[in-house]
C-alpha cells in the first residue's frame, strides 16, 4: 500500500513539475534570423528614437546623447546634470508626435535636483539647435531623492491622443512607494505634452495623491509600448527572483506589487504567499525564472512574415531577444532569438518596418528574418 501511495505521489509531483515547466517553456531559436550592425561601439544604448530624416538619437546611460546621421556620431551638448549610479543615468528618449512642426524631444534621466542626497527620475523636454539642447524644460521630477541605485523605470511613450506616458520604478523601496498614491515610485504616469496634468487623470480628486499617476503597484517597468492595433499601453516590468510581468495599463488600476507577486526575494525567501487579490490586476503574462526584461516592440510590418502582430522583449539576464507569439492578448508561444548576443537593453520598430535592437557593448542592430 505504501509503495502504491509513494508511486502515485511521485507521479503527481512529476505531473505538477511538467505543467510548471510547460507553462513557461521557451523554445530555442528555430527561425532563421540575421542582423546588421547599424551603430557600432556603444556601451549601453538605453534608449533610441528615429527622427523624420531617418537619423537617430541615442542615449548612453553614462550621460551622453548621440545624434547618428550619415554613419557619423555627433554628441549633443547641454544635457542637464545627471545622477549616474547603479541603474540610473541618461535613460529613455522619444520625439513629439508632431516633431516636424515643433522640434520637441523628450528624455528621462536620473536627476540629483531637489532635496536630499542621491537622485530620482525626471522627465525633460528640449529642442536641438546646432548640436546643443535649448529650451530645456523639466516636466516632472520624482521625489524624494535617494542614494539607492535601483529601479528608476523610465520608459517613455506617446499615445494617439498626444498624452505623454512614462514609468518610474519603486526605487528599491517596495514597502512604501508602489501602493501609496501620495508618493512617487512604482507607477505609470500621464501628462500633457507640456507637463500639465490631464483633468481626467484617475487621481486628480484624490486627497494628497500625486495627480500625474495613471496606474500603480508596479516594481520597475523598463518596457512600454503602444499596441499598433488596439492603441493600448503595454508595459513589462522586472520582478525579483521570478515574476517579471507583461501588463496592459488601464487608468487607476493597481497592479499589485508587492502585495501580490509570482516572484521571491533574491535570497529565495518568500515576499508574500499571495499571487492574487481582489482589486489587483493579474499580469497578462509572467516569467519564472526571470528574464530581466528591458525594451519592447511590436512587429507591425510584413517584413517578418507571420511574426506580424507579435511582441519582442529584450532579456538582460540571458542575453537574447525574446519573441512572444500572441493570440487574443495571450502569450501562446515563446522563442529565443539572437542567443548570446549580449545584454539586450532597448528594442524599437524603425520607420522602415524593421526592428532595431540596442545591445550593451555592441551597438544598435537591425533584425532580419531570412
Amino acid at each position: 500500500m505504501k509503495s502504491k501511495i509513494s508511486i502515485c505521489f511521485s507521479i503527481l509531483l512529476l505531473s505538477l513539475f511538467s505543467c510548471a515547466q510547460n507553462k513557461n517553456e521557451v523554445k530555442k531559436t528555430t527561425s532563421k534570423i540575421s542582423y546588421e550592425v547599424v551603430v557600432s561601439e556603444l556601451d549601453n544604448p538605453w534608449g533610441f528614437t528615429f527622427l523624420p530624416d531617418n537619423s537617430m538619437l541615442i542615449t548612453e546611460k553614462e550621460g551622453k546623447l548621440i545624434h547618428f546621421k550619415n554613419n557619423t556620431k555627433t554628441e549633443i551638448s547641454g544635457l542637464p546634470e545627471i545622477y549616474v549610479r547603479g541603474q540610473g543615468g541618461l535613460l529613455d528618449i522619444a520625439i513629439h508626435p508632431n516633431y516636424k512642426d515643433n522640434g520637441w524631444i523628450y528624455f528621462s534621466y536620473a536627476s540629483p535636483k531637489g532635496e536630499g542626497k542621491g537622485g530620482n527620475t525626471a522627465i525633460m523636454r528640449a529642442k536641438i539647435k546646432e548640436n546643443t539642447l535649448i529650451e530645456k524644460q523639466v516636466l516632472y521630477k520624482a521625489t524624494p531623492n535617494t542614494t539607492k541605485g535601483q529601479h528608476f523605470g523610465s520608459r517613455i511613450v506617446f499615445d494617439t491622443n498626444g498624452y505623454l506616458f512614462f514609468t518610474i520604478g519603486e526605487r528599491g523601496n517596495r514597502n512604501s512607494n508602489p501602493q501609496d498614491l501620495t508618493r512617487d515610485g512604482g507607477k505609470v504616469y500621464r501628462l500633457h505634452d507640456d507637463g500639465t496634468i490631464p483633468e481626467d487623470n484617475p487621481f486628480v480628486n484624490t486627497t494628497g495623491a500625486k495627480t500625474a499617476i495613471y496606474s500603480y503597484g508596479h516594481r520597475n517597468p523598463q518596457g512600454m509600448e503602444l499596441h499598433p492595433v488596439t492603441k493600448a499601453i503595454w508595459t513589462h516590468e522586472h520582478g525579483p527572483r521570478g515574476g517579471d510581468e507583461i501588463n496592459i495599463i488601464k487608468p487607476g488600476l493597481n497592479y499589485g506589487w508587492p502585495v501580490i507577486t509570482y516572484g521571491k526575494n533574491y535570497s529565495g525567501t518568500t515576499i508574500t504567499d499571495e499571487t492574487a487579490r481582489e482589486g489587483m490586476e493579474q499580469p497578462l503574462h509572467y516569467w519564472v525564472p526571470s528574464i530581466a526584461p528591458s525594451g519592447m516592440a511590436f512587429i507591425a510590418s510584413d517584413n517578418y512574415g507571420n511574426w506580424k502582430g507579435n511582441l519582442l522583449v529584450g532579456s538582460l539576464k540571458f542575453n537574447y531577444l525574446h519573441l512572444c507569439i500572441l493570440k487574443d492578448n495571450t502569450v501562446i508561444k515563446e522563442e529565443r532569438l539572437l542567443e548570446n548576443i549580449g545584454r539586450v537593453r532597448s528594442v524599437e520598430a524603425g520607420p522602415d518596418g524593421y526592428i532595431y535592437v540596442g545591445v550593451e557593448d555592441l551597438g544598435i542592430i537591425k533584425l532580419k528574418r531570412d
